[in-house]
């Protein structure tokens, strides 16, 4: 039931991230704002590369954390929605309202740290079990600022229509880090460096992007080693029929595919995208892939479609259900979906490693 509500929530996260979110991010410690909050983080959410622009997604906020002091002993920064923030010199408590959020969190080693998480974050390994669990979207604002964390971790999936809704927990002294979904692999390499240097795991997080690395390059230096004529077209599928959902280029899932050697079929559209059965049919992939593993049977459910039988990848029975998780949360853990679908489309070239 919770990988239901998982990957239900990944949709929705995806449909927030294709319209955008709208709020104003909070003002932390009264510090001016940078560029315009007062729509930052509804405009980082559109896939338009702002949240490269806003903030830390250019590397420039985790090169920079914690050269200024302010009056109250801690860091200046901006993050990476593009809001003034001032960390603590130390993080003894995180709240996290964000499945990616809670994997970053945890791969620095800071697990032991959070005092709190969204419901979608209740599987991820390395999160305490006896702490308050919150909505992403409309957590309990009571239990929530009476946890008072040093840090609050939230996206722009958390602002949607609300305004400022951490206002008084700012007020109250609890640091509150807004981290847009990123649209690139470069973007979470980014979210990574700026909450590593904000959370003080610096040298983790250095270790962490350097294995994050080491992985993208294996598996680049196999793509390049596949001919041209080899290589896969494929579809895919978010959200299944009758209401599909895809994505084209300036989505870190269509630099996955193509980091792999594969080519998205619908590559020539931008950001998140609706889907018609004709178009698919038209686009005649080599293979399918999806994520929406709260359907009973989805590789069934897509090779009895109506009006497909005649897609190379139906005919073939080249349609495979991935992980969910690994495939849809922006996190050094994308590598996991992208040698699951390098090995299925590419058996002779990366199982043989």
């Amino acid at each position: 039931m919770k990988k239901k509500f998982l990957s239900i929530f990944l949709i929705v996260t995806m449909l927030l991230c294709a319209c955008g979110g709208s709020a104003n991010a909070p003002k932390n410690n009264s510090q001016t704002e940078n560029g315009g909050n007062d729509g930052e983080a509804k405009d980082t959410g559109s896939n338009d590369g702002e949240a490269k622009d806003a903030g830390s997604n250019d590397g420039e906020a985790g090169k920079t954390g914690g050269e200024n002091e302010n009056s109250g002993g801690g860091a200046t920064m901006t993050d990476p929605s593009g809001a003034k923030i001032t960390v603590p010199n130390e993080v003894n408590s995180i709240v996290t309202l964000s499945p990616s959020l809670s994997e970053i969190v945890t791969a620095l080693g800071m697990g032991d740290k959070v005092t709190g998480y969204d419901i979608y974050s209740a599987d991820v390994e390395g999160l305490p079990k006896d702490v308050p669990t919150f909505e992403i979207t409309n957590p309990d604002m009571e239990q929530l600022t009476s946890l008072a964390p040093d840090v609050l971790l939230i996206t722009n999936e958390t602002f949607f229509d609300q305004e400022s809704p951490f206002q008084a927990m700012v007020d109250a002294g609890t640091c509150v880090i807004c981290v847009p979904s990123p649209d690139s692999i470069d973007g979470i390499k980014s979210d990574i460096e700026f909450l590593s240097a904000a959370l003080g795991a610096s040298e983790t997080g250095s270790a962490l992007l350097a294995d994050f690395d080491a992985e993208l390059k294996e598996l680049a230096d196999t793509a390049a080693k596949i001919p041209a004529e080899e290589r896969k077209r494929v579809y895919f599928e978010v959200a299944p029929a009758p209401n599909m959902y895809s994505f084209g280029s300036g989505v870190f899932l269509n630099e996955m595919i193509e980091q792999i050697g594969a080519e998205n079929i619908l590559a020539g559209q931008t950001g998140w995208l609706t889907v018609e059965g004709e178009t698919i049919v038209a686009e005649n992939p080599d293979a399918i892939f999806t994520n929406a593993n709260y359907v009973e049977d989805p590789v069934q459910e897509i090779l009895s479609r109506e009006g497909w039988a005649g897609i190379t990848a139906v005919a073939d029975k080249n349609v495979y259900c991935i992980d969910a998780n690994a495939s849809s949360q922006p996190t050094h853990n994308v590598v996991k979906a992208m040698r699951q679908m390098a090995e299925l489309l590419y058996p002779d070239y990366y199982k043989a490693q």
